[in-house]
Order: structure tokens, then sequence, then C-alpha cells
């Protein structure tokens, strides 16, 4: 048996052992460790095998993937927190079930569902082309959107470390955050936040840093969703504009899809098709028209192809 092979199953007996006992500490630096598959690869097929051939040393990699702690936990460590929603760009806190823009969301919910039983679909990256056009309006309403469904527990998470929005649009606080996890002063509880709105949890982006590129490529973001991701029904995460920066490219390969934002009128046409060709054909989910004319448009202003293959688009 490959060391691998004998490494997962030294985790699977501790995991069930941990099961018995009570979970004193949230990371365990004596727990056995296993490699990570490369980032691009599901966590499913992390899971179920490894490679056929060759040997991955075990210094470098990370706790099991086995969450250690349950919902319960999450709901005794993160204490709610009063948040103060700006009510312009958040379209389900104040109740107004029909405030403009919350059906076409509805929609978009409906379809993201059936993306889901056609692939593994809960980490959803939500990016654009360029800044300014929509995209963190767009994350947090479609985890607020996803939260409203009975049972449901949604963590939004704001990977924009160089133009950080979500913990304004929410009234919140911005750290301590994601920054500060990917830079090792924090573990997860204390960067998870619980607002008015039950069962949404946010991370915000986290102590301001100069170093943001080096941070989401340190492979701490991946040990992060690995180590929460049971706990929760779906996980939104913002990230930067695509043709900027390189850091979208790089938080898509730790989530399952993306969903790309251009807006009406404003999104250059090759700027749009530049940021589609920075993702696999696979992992595109969706493109979302943000900020078209109500009037040009009809009720049904999603329109929506989980594979993208023949070029049509989600629209609002």
């Amino acid at each position: 048996m490959s060391r691998i092979h004998e490494a997962l199953k030294k985790a699977e007996q501790e995991r069930a052992a941990r099961q018995d006992a009570p979970t004193q500490a949230i990371y365990d630096a004596t727990s056995t460790v296993v490699p990570i598959a490369p980032a691009n690869e599901h966590s499913q097929a992390q899971s179920q095998s490894a490679p056929a051939s060759g040997e991955i040393p075990l210094t470098a990699a990370m706790p099991s993937f086995a969450s250690p702690f349950s919902f319960e936990t999450l709901l005794a460590r993160c204490a709610p927190q009063p948040w103060v929603p700006d009510e312009k760009t958040n379209l389900f806190f104040n109740g107004n079930e029909g405030k403009r823009g919350a059906e076409e969301f509805r929609t978009l919910r409906s379809r993201l569902y059936h993306a889901r039983e056609k692939m593994p679909l809960k980490k959803l990256l939500v990016t654009s082309a360029l800044p300014k056009e929509g995209k963190s309006f767009m994350a947090a309403n479609l985890a607020q959107v996803l939260v409203r469904q009975h049972g449901r527990h949604v963590l939004l998470i704001d990977a924009d470390l160089r133009n950080p929005r979500l913990h304004m649009m929410l009234g919140t606080t911005p750290s301590p955050g994601l920054a500060d996890y990917l830079a090792g002063r924090n573990d997860e509880f204390s960067i998870i936040q619980r607002g008015p709105m039950e069962n949404l949890f946010f991370i915000a982006c986290g102590s301001e840093i100069t170093n943001p590129a080096e941070l989401i490529a340190n492979g701490r973001l991946q040990l992060l969703l690995q180590r929460i991701e049971s706990l929760f029904d779906w996980i939104i995460v913002d990230s930067p504009p695509v043709v900027p920066v390189s850091d979208a490219s790089v938080l898509a390969k730790a989530c399952d899809g993306v969903l790309l934002v251009v807006r009406s009128n404003a999104t250059p046409v090759d700027m749009a098709q530049r940021a589609r060709s920075e993702f696999p054909e696979e992992a595109l989910v969706g493109v979302v028209l943000n900020g078209a004319d109500a009037e040009s448009i009809t009720y049904s202003r999603y329109y929506y192809d989980e594979n993208q293959k023949n070029g049509s688009q989600t629209r609002t």
C-alpha cells in the first residue's frame, strides 16, 4: 500500500476517533496530513482517488479533508453581529419581496440548482472583466436569495483583497477576515461573521495588505474551503475583476464554477471575451448581463446555459 493510501486510512481513523470525543482545538498540528490534489480538481475527485504512479511527499501537506467541527459548533463560536445593510444594494434584508430585481435573483437561483444536477456545484466564484460592473452586488444578493430557502446555510466570502466592497454593503467590519487567515494570524471561526439574516455567514476581506496575489496563491484558501465547506450548502466568493489582475484565475481553481458579470452598454466586447478565455470551458457556469434597461427586456430576464457551449448568456 502506498504512503498516500496509508495516510488517507489513518486520517479516516482519526476523524472517526474525533467524532467520539469533543473537539478541543480548531487545528491540531499533530494530526495526520494528506497530500492535496491539483487545485483545479473537484473535492470529490480528491477524496476518491490518488495518482496511480509516483509518490507525493507528505512534508508540506495539509490537514485531513474531514471537517473537525459541526454546524452547531459554528453557531456557538460565531455570535450574531449588528450589521447595518445598505438598503440600496441589498434586495432581501428589508423583507420587501417585490423589490425590483428580486425576482431575477430567484430565477438565477433556480438555474443554479438546475446546473447543480449536472455538475458538482457548491463553491461559486463571482467575477467580472473590469471594475464597476456589479460583481459584488451580484455576489451579495445571490447569497441572500440562496439563504432565503428554508434550511439553507450560505457563506459569502469577500476575496477581493484589492478593492473590497462587501463589508460596506452589509454594514459590518472588514476585519478580522480572509487576509488575516491567509497570513496565518487568525483561525476559521474568528473570521466568520453572522449577521441578522438567519443562516447567512460572511468572511470579510480582512486587514489591509500589500501582497494580495501572494496570499491568494499560498494554498491556505484551499485549506479553509476544505475545512468548512461541509458546513454550508453554498459558498459564494467575490473576486477581483479578471482582466486587471490574476487573482480571479487563481481563486477559480479553488471553486467549482464561475459566474461572470458583464455590464450592459459598458463592458467592451473584447474585454468580456478576454475574461471568458481565462477560465476553462467547463468552469464557466453562466454569464450575467447587469444594468440592462428594464423597458427593453422581458419579464423573465435571465437566459441561462450552464455549459455555455452555444454562447448563450444569463441576462438581467
